[in-house]
């Protein structure tokens, strides 16, 4: 997807803020009789019945009419290829879109002539009852886009996605390998020894962001003052994810450019990340430690950074079993917990190997090594494996 930054007037404002109203509502409505389905009873309405029903309702309702009909159509595909996505089992179940937070739409059949650049740094898309709208021109438009999304983030920001695949980066062809492990305190350590950090909010803008906060939790709601700091709290976040992804961008682009074959931990991020508070009848212990460790982990752009390999290095990216790589020693392959004297230090009591504890964990991420609990070892590729089984049989 390549986005760019929409600037619409006020008026074409208006009408974008209906269009994701009309998209949202037409969403609702089929996420809502989705509910009532249950075994035994009639299925649901597919697309061409949500269709037919859009028909009549927007003969009866006149705000409705006034909206446009591919904004709600598309919605209700959306909403259909989401629900075949969930009966696959590649996606969630889809549900209920909340105003303020789900701000968006999409358009389809996008011409040649619907797109156009009027100065160096700005261009113009043709949006149905809204007319021609400016969008800042950061970099060329793909000609093979097709159709394209407006969204509204928190931060009150209008952005324009044109649906495109974006070409891959090539292999530089040298047999590189490299491996990537990525924790809290440094977001990602290379096998090469380089060490980097996703970018953070400076201590300043923390502590605004936490006065705020404070002040959001006295404000009373539906006051325009908590409508004010909602936004305030909105702008400082958005930064810190731009930064962060930025970071992203730059930090895969140049792992794709350098090597050849990129080796990961194959991580249940949603896993890690999960809630600490337990039940009512099992209440859950260090609660705001554990919360505080997934804030950092989000923070560190785990998942996105191991998407964006694959976007832009495809084929070239392998997940490796992550047991025991933290306590391997990477120079004569001993396992043992007194190893990793820090979280930093690294040293081996087998043959006094000693490095930073990240990097000798992605160098044994490079090397694909990883031993399960029962001993065996687990290599990356199914080439590797079998070698291990026919060694293990003579």
């Amino acid at each position: 997807m390549s986005r760019y930054r929409l600037a619409p007037t006020t008026a074409q404002e208006t009408v974008l803020r209906d269009h994701c109203a009309h998209a949202r509502f037409t969403w609702n409505l089929a996420v809502e009789q989705q509910s009532h389905w249950r075994h035994g009873r009639k299925s649901a309405p597919g697309y061409l019945e949500h269709c037919s029903q859009l028909t009549q309702a927007r003969a009866e309702f006149s705000w409705l009419r006034a909206g446009s009909q591919m904004v709600q159509q598309q919605a209700l595909r959306d909403f259909s290829q989401a629900m075949a996505n969930f009966f696959a089992g590649t996606h969630r179940r889809p549900t209920w879109r909340k105003a303020g937070r789900d701000e968006g739409f999409r358009i389809v059949a996008l011409k040649p002539g619907q797109v156009r650049r009027i100065s160096r740094n700005n261009g113009e898309i043709w949006i149905p009852k809204v007319g021609w709208v400016r969008f800042r021109w950061s970099r060329a438009v793909p000609e093979c886009a097709k159709s394209y999304r407006v969204t509204l983030d928190r931060a009150g920001r209008w952005h324009i996605a044109f649906a495109a695949i974006p070409e891959s980066i090539p292999a530089p062809g040298n047999d590189s390998v490299v491996g990537v492990d990525r924790g809290v305190a440094i977001s990602a350590a290379l096998s090469t020894g380089e060490m980097l950090a996703a970018p953070r909010l400076s201590p300043g803008r923390q502590r605004r962001l936490r006065h705020l906060q404070r002040k959001l939790a006295r404000g009373g709601r539906g006051s325009n003052r908590r409508v004010q700091l909602k936004l305030a709290i909105a702008k400082l976040r958005a930064c810190d994810a731009n930064a962060r992804k930025d970071w992203v961008e730059k930090t895969s682009t140049n792992l794709a450019s350098r090597f050849d074959v990129i080796r990961v931990e194959d991580l249940s991020i949603h896993s890690m990340t999960r809630s600490a508070r337990g039940t009512a009848t099992e209440v859950g212990r260090n609660v705001r430690q554990k919360a505080g460790l997934n804030r950092e982990i989000m923070r560190s752009g785990w998942g996105l950074l191991v998407r964006r390999l694959e976007d832009k290095a495809p084929g070239r990216v392998e997940k490796i079993y992550p047991a025991f790589t933290s306590q391997r020693c990477s120079a004569c392959g001993q396992i043992a917990v007194g190893s990793r004297e820090s979280q930093a230090l690294f040293r081996c009591v087998a043959c006094g190997y000693a490095c930073n504890a990240d990097v000798n964990a992605a160098k044994n991420i490079a090397a694909g090594h990883a031993e399960t609990a029962r001993g065996g070892f687990r290599d990356a590729g199914p080439l590797n494996r079998e070698l291990q089984l026919l060694l293990q049989s003579a």
